[in-house]
């Protein structure tokens, strides 16, 4: 699995892109033949607004792409909503195809 973090109007410190690696490992256990992962985390550029933190994490698997994204205060807050989303549909996804 290749996973690729990217950041958009900032530079993240390692420690956040070390907390965002060890988490998306934790979908092969949902999913076996995950190709690639690819995360990006952003600055909304609204300064009114709290929730200001969006994070988007794109999912490849053979013949299928799945897509979450999340805003909230903090990037980890926004990351671990947006990872259970995407763990949910992962897992939908592989039951369908065992029914099939």
């Amino acid at each position: 699995m290749n996973v690729n973090i990217q950041t958009v109007h900032f530079v993240a410190d390692q420690k956040l892109t070390d907390y965002v690696s060890k988490k998306v490992e934790k979908l092969t256990t949902f999913h076996d033949k995950i190709i690639k992962v690819d995360v990006f985390l952003k600055l909304d550029n609204v300064v009114h607004n709290i929730k200001d933190k969006i994070v988007e994490i794109n999912v490849h698997v053979p013949k299928h792409k799945f897509f979450i994204k999340s805003c909230s205060k903090s990037f980890e807050e926004s990351f671990d909503i947006a990872l259970d989303s995407m763990a949910n549909q992962v897992k939908r996804h592989k039951e369908k195809l065992a029914a099939a």
